[in-house]
This record gives C-alpha cells, sequence and structure tokens, in this order.
C-alpha cells in the first residue's frame, strides 16, 4: 500500500510539473551529416500531425534544396545562403554560420511566433544544419539556445547512426561528441539511435551498460584508438547512468512513443534541475552587473575629485546621486578666478574713469 500511494504521489508531482508549463517544449535536434536527423524531423512531424497535435517546425538549414515536411519558419525565406557566400567570399561552412548569424539577430521574431501558437502546439522542433559543428560551437547557435532555454522548456536531441556506430572506435567517437554537447548545452539530453529498422541498438544499450560487453567487442583489436576507447569507456560510465537513449526508425515510425515518453521525462528535468541552476546564474548575472555598475561609478568620482584637486577646484561638492546636473555657483571663487559680479564691478569702474577723463 504504501509502494503505490509512494507511486501515485510521484506520478501527481510529474503531472503537476508538464501542466506547470503554459508553452511549447522545443527540441533542438542535432546530428552528424548522414545520421538520418532530417527524416526524423519528418516522420516525427508526420506522426504528430496524424495525432491532430501539429508541431511547430522551424528549419535553421539555409543550404538544404528541399524540406520534406511542412515548416512554419525557413531560415531560407529570410537569408539567402548562396548571395551571402558569393558577397562575403566565404566557403560553404563559411556562409552557413554567417547566414546562421544574419539570423539569430531577428530571432526575436521568431520567439514571438512561437509564442503566439503556444496554446495551439505542444512541441516545436528545430532542425539544424547537417554540419553540427557549425552550430553547435558557433555564437548563433549559442544565442539560439540559450535564448530558447530561458524562455520555453527546451531538450536536446542527438540522431546517430546506429549502422554506422557498430564498431567500437566509431561508438565511442559518437558518444564523446555527444558528451561534448551535453557539457556545452547544459541541457536535458536524449539521444535518439535512429535507424533500428537496419540494425537494432541492442548493441549500443548493452555498451553503455556493461563495460565488460564493450572490453570484448575491442578484445580483437590492439591498435592505439582501441586502446584509447577502452580508457574512455570507464570514463564515461558517469555520463551514461544519466542519458537517455531510445531507439527510433525515421523510415517506419518504430520507437515514436518511447521518445515521447522521453521528452515528457526531460521537461520535468528541466523544470527540477535546470530552471533553479538558471535562476541562480542568472541572479549572479545581476548582482556581478550591479557590482561593476558600482565600481565604476566609485572610479569615476575618485578620479573625477582627483582632477578637480590637480586644478585646484575646491567646490566641496560630490558627484551627485541623481540625475541633476551640477552648476558651478557664481559666487564660488577659486585662485586664478574671478568671480562675474567681481569681473563686473571692475568693468564699470573703469568705464567710469575713462569717462571721467575724457570730461576733463
Amino acid at each position: 500500500m504504501a509502494t503505490a500511494k509512494l507511486a501515485e504521489d510521484e506520478a501527481t508531482i510529474d503531472s503537476t510539473l508538464l501542466e506547470r508549463h503554459k508553452k511549447p517544449v522545443c527540441l533542438i535536434v542535432l546530428g552528424m551529416a548522414g545520421s538520418g536527423k532530417t527524416t526524423f524531423v519528418q516522420q516525427l512531424t508526420s506522426r504528430l500531425h496524424a495525432r491532430s497535435k501539429p508541431p511547430y517546425v522551424i528549419n535553421l538549414d539555409p543550404a538544404c534544396r528541399e524540406v520534406p515536411y511542412p515548416v512554419n519558419i525557413d531560415i531560407r525565406d529570410t537569408v539567402n545562403y548562396k548571395e551571402v557566400m558569393k558577397q562575403y567570399s566565404l566557403g560553404p561552412n563559411g556562409g552557413i554560420v554567417t547566414s546562421l548569424n544574419l539570423f539569430a539577430t531577428k530571432f526575436d521574431q521568431v520567439i514571438k511566433l512561437v509564442e503566439k501558437r503556444s496554446t495551439n502546439t505542444d512541441l516545436a522542433i528545430f532542425d539544424t544544419p547537417g554540419q553540427i559543428e557549425v552550430f553547435t560551437w558557433s555564437a548563433s547557435g549559442t544565442i539560439i539556445t540559450e535564448t530558447l532555454a530561458a524562455l520555453f522548456p527546451t531538450v536536446v536531441v542527438y540522431v546517430i547512426d546506429t549502422v554506422r556506430s557498430v564498431s567500437p572506435i566509431t561508438f565511442m567517437s559518437n558518444m564523446l561528441y555527444a558528451c561534448s554537447i551535453l557539457y556545452k548545452l547544459r541541457l536535458p539530453f536524449i539521444i535518439v539511435m535512429n535507424k533500428i529498422d537496419v540494425v537494432k541498438h541492442d548493441y549500443a544499450m548493452e555498451w553503455m551498460k556493461d563495460f565488460d560487453a564493450f572490453e570484448l567487442a575491442l578484445s580483437s583489436d590492439s591498435s592505439y584508438n582501441a586502446n584509447l576507447s577502452r580508457s574512455l569507456s570507464l570514463t564515461l560510465d558517469e555520463f551514461y547512468k544519466d542519458l537517455t537513449a531510445v531507439g527510433f526508425s525515421a523510415v517506419t515510425g518504430e520507437g515514436f512513443d518511447e521518445f515521447l515518453a522521453a521528452v515528457d521525462a526531460a521537461v520535468i528535468e528541466y523544470e527540477t534541475d535546470y530552471c533553479p541552476e538558471h535562476d541562480r546564474l542568472q541572479k549572479l548575472q545581476t548582482e556581478a552587473r550591479s557590482k561593476d555598475k558600482t565600481r565604476q561609478k566609485e572610479q569615476f568620482e575618485s578620479d573625477f575629485q582627483e582632477t578637480n584637486r590637480a586644478l585646484g577646484i575646491t567646490t566641496g561638492r560630490h558627484v551627485s546621486h541623481t540625475n541633476e546636473i551640477l552648476l558651478r555657483s557664481q559666487e564660488e571663487d577659486r585662485p586664478g578666478h574671478k568671480s562675474f559680479r567681481n569681473f563686473m564691478e571692475e568693468q564699470k569702474k573703469k568705464q567710469q574713469s575713462k569717462s571721467n577723463s575724457a570730461s576733463s
């Protein structure tokens, strides 16, 4: 009974957390070129439409020729990728980075459009460029990710190719990249093992849970890369414990329900772990800015007084803490300076003296 009561309470807490957010959950879909990232977005969008829960889809890849799914916002409508390359004399990757930078300057408009659809949709899907490093390690990618995470429940979805990852060394390379993205973005993270209709992802799940199984797969390889992968596997053991991984087929749609369940769990993680941390960091940044502002103000007052002393100005006044503009009184004198009234009296006496001399 106690166990059933505890499970019921946990379910109530989970449902409460899920109801807290009124805005759509943002999925930032990342993946290596050829991992099936765009096909994954297509299958996800298609199935959500079939369930009468259409997502709000944003394409952030300026270099793609076609988008095989209905898109609500397309970067290609705002930035001409080929013209950017031509105008700035850039290569393909440089053109993508610059296009994203230009688009990021108007990203506040995207936020407003997503907010307008918050009552009609549960998911907002962001399809990123195939050149994964262009988004994850660029300034525009950071701006887009941090802006979304500050306003909406945001989850990073990392798509890997199970067919290409059957080699332990290639699998370890994918996991290292996933680890680097997780610690850079610091957001709820889901690994989607795509193409399970071709190769099942059971081997990958076993390697993540059992070091002996991974070492057995590497036993026939004595190269430097194999030894390095074996060592890294022990290091990544803590990374695997808190990682959510699901199998998915972008062709058949297998694993769709498991993926949605993983997204719901990631939203709870966002509410319980990310939001308090984000608020704490934001508070620290606000305090740091306030301290810096106070330091600059004190430095200005100190420099102002030192300059006055060097010039022999003895106003006895400090810089005002209000927005008033302080004017020196006409009665105040300083060495080597005559007040306006004394100056006018001297001029008047000289004028009278000249008049008396002329009349005599």
